[in-house]
C-alpha cells in the first residue's frame, strides 16, 4: 500500500500542473483588467486626467508582471508556488497565503461537518430501506429524499433566512458569520455553543443533498449484497437478521459508498461558495468568488491550486479506504 500512495502522490504533480495551466489560461484570457480594477476605472476628465490614469495602470501592470507574455507570467508563478508563495493580492497587497490561512479553517470546519453528518445519517437510513424495501416506510423515506436532492442549495439558503433566519417570519438562527459580537469575551463553552447555532443553517445546506444521494446508493449497495448466496446461506443455517445485516452484508455495502467520499469533498468544496456567499461566512468559497469579481489573479490560482490538492487527497483517501473496507483488493495490483 506504501507503494500505491507514492505512485498516487508522484501522480498528483503533473494532473495539478495540468489544472493549474488550464485555470490560468482562462483566467487570463478572461475580460477585464486587474491593474484598471484596482486603481478604478479611468477617470473622465481632462487629457490629462486620462493620461495620468493610463500611465498609473501601466505602472500597476509592470507591478504584477502583467504586461509581460502569459506563458512567461505562468513560468513565474510556477517558480513562486514551489515554495508555497503564491504571491501578492492584486487587492489589498497582502501575501496569498496569509488571506488563505486565514480561510481556509472556515471551509475546512463547514465541509468536514458536513460530510461527518451525511455519512452519519445515510448509512442508517439506506440500510433501514433496504430491509424494509416498497414498504410504506421506504416509500416515504424515497419521496422525501428525492425531494431533498431536487432542492437546490441557493434556494433551500434562501427558504431558510426568510422563514428561520429573521426574514419575515421565525428568527430562530443567525444569518451571518460564524460568532457574534463580542464571542471573543465569552468562555470556551458559550463560544462552542454560539458557533455551532450559527453552523446550523450553512452546514444544513451543504449536507442534504448529498445524505438524499449517499442514502440511496447504501440502499442499492445494501439490496444488491442481501441477495448473494452467502446471505441467503448464512440465513439458512439459522444466522439472526440482525447478525447477517450488521456483520455480513454491511461491510460489503460500504464499498460503493466509501468510494462516493472522493467525490462528495469537491462537490461541497463547490457547493461552499454558494452558501458562503449567501450566509457570508468568511471561508475559502467567499474569498475566491470575491477574487474573480476583482480579477485578483493570485488568489483565484491560490484557491484553485489549493481545491484541486484536496480533491485529488480525497480520492487518495476514498483508495485506500476502499481497500480496507476490502481486504481482498490489492492497491498494487490496480
Amino acid at each position: 500500500m506504501k507503494t500505491y500512495i507514492l505512485k498516487r502522490l508522484l501522480l498528483m504533480i503533473p494532473t495539478i500542473l495540468g489544472i493549474t495551466i488550464v485555470t490560468f489560461g482562462i483566467i487570463r484570457l478572461a475580460p477585464g483588467d486587474p491593474a484598471a480594477m484596482r486603481i478604478g476605472s479611468s477617470p473622465q476628465g481632462t487629457i490629462g486626467e486620462e493620461q495620468l490614469a493610463r500611465e498609473i495602470i501601466e505602472k500597476t501592470r509592470a507591478q504584477f508582471g502583467l504586461d509581460k507574455p502569459i506563458p512567461v507570467q505562468y513560468l513565474l508563478w510556477l517558480q513562486r508556488i514551489v515554495t508555497l508563495d503564491f504571491g501578492r493580492s492584486y487587492k489589498d497587497n497582502r501575501p496569498v497565503m496569509d488571506r488563505i490561512w486565514e480561510r481556509i479553517p472556515v471551509t475546512l470546519q463547514l465541509n468536514i461537518i458536513s460530510i461527518f453528518l451525511v455519512y452519519l445519517f445515510a448509512v442508517p437510513i439506506g440500510i433501514f430501506s433496504s430491509t424494509h424495501q416498497y414498504s410504506f416506510s421506504d416509500k416515504a423515506v424515497t419521496l422525501f429524499l428525492f425531494i431533498l436532492y431536487s432542492m437546490p442549495s441557493f434556494w433551500m439558503a434562501t427558504l431558510l433566512i426568510l422563514y428561520l433566519g429573521g426574514g419575515d417570519h421565525l428568527h430562530w438562527f443567525p444569518i451571518t458569520a460564524l460568532s457574534s459580537l463580542g464571542a471573543s469575551e465569552m468562555s470556551s463553552s458559550e463560544w462552542l455553543l454560539d458557533r455551532l447555532w450559527h453552523l446550523v443553517l450553512p452546514v444544513f445546506c451543504l449536507t442534504y443533498a448529498g445524505l438524499a444521494y449517499v442514502s440511496r446508493q447504501m440502499r442499492a449497495g445494501m439490496l444488491e449484497t442481501i441477495r448473494q448466496d452467502y446471505i441467503r446461506t448464512a440465513r439458512a443455517k439459522g444466522v439472526s437478521e440482525k447478525v447477517v445485516i450488521f456483520k455480513h452484508a454491511l461491510r460489503n455495502s460500504l464499498i460503493p459508498i466509501v468510494t462516493l467520499l472522493g467525490f462528495l469533498l469537491p462537490a461541497m468544496l463547490g457547493g461552499s461558495i454558494i452558501i458562503e456567499s449567501i450566509f457570508t461566512i468568511p471561508g475559502m468559497g467567499q474569498l475566491g468568488f470575491e477574487a474573480i469579481l476583482s480579477r485578483d489573479y493570485p488568489v483565484v490560482m491560490a484557491v484553485t491550486t489549493i481545491a484541486a490538492f484536496l480533491t485529488l487527497v480525497g480520492l487518495l483517501f476514498s483508495d485506500v479506504l476502499y481497500a480496507i473496507v476490502n481486504p481482498t483488493i490489492s492497491l498494487e495490483a490496480q
